[in-house]
């Protein structure tokens, strides 16, 4: 195996590394389409993952006497992983479901969430400490920070966690 980085080598090597983000930034966007079952555009990425990888693994395979091409393939998947999540939040495709725990201002939070448009569902719960408010909020992804932000403004110390949601059947949702 030789480490000889020509012009040439150079070259492929940079096609195998972009073919390699390409494709494994289509991918890790596919799967996020798979799972919130959006057929279309799940079998688009794949056709056009699967073209890319084709061709990169074919160049890979055709230049294995150069440790460069194998390097540049390794080096193509792990930065088009983190490649396709950036795309993936900017996208901000989806649905989030809150769920905010609140030992005193439950209400407060409610009704600043109510104020700010967003549907919200108060169940009164029992904590380590004694009784709280939990609150739940299905949201569009694109309004996650927003909805952060209203929660710390109103209650600092909430209890927030955050999952990722699919709608079965209608209700309200924010505009």
């Amino acid at each position: 195996m030789s480490f000889a980085l020509t012009p040439t080598i150079l070259l492929v090597a940079a096609g195998i590394f972009l073919l390699r983000i390409g494709d494994t930034s289509l991918d890790t966007i596919r799967m996020l389409f798979v799972v919130r079952g959006r057929k279309g555009l799940a079998w688009a990425l794949a056709f056009g993952q699967a073209l890319l990888f084709v061709v990169a693994i074919s160049t890979v395979l055709s230049h294995l006497d150069n440790a460069f091409t194998i390097l540049a393939y390794a080096a193509g998947f792990a930065t088009g992983n983190v490649v396709g999540m950036f795309i993936e939040e900017r996208m901000a495709i989806g649905f989030m479901q809150f769920t905010i725990i609140s030992s005193n201002r439950g209400a407060v939070v409610a009704s600043q969430l109510r104020q700010n448009g967003f549907a919200v569902t108060e169940i009164p719960a029992r904590g380590q400490n004694g009784t709280v408010t939990m609150l739940q909020t299905n949201v569009k992804r694109k309004d996650m920070g927003n909805i952060e932000k209203i929660v710390l403004d109103a209650d600092p110390a909430a209890f927030v966690t955050l999952d990722e949601t699919r709608p079965v059947r209608r209700g309200y949702w924010r505009a």
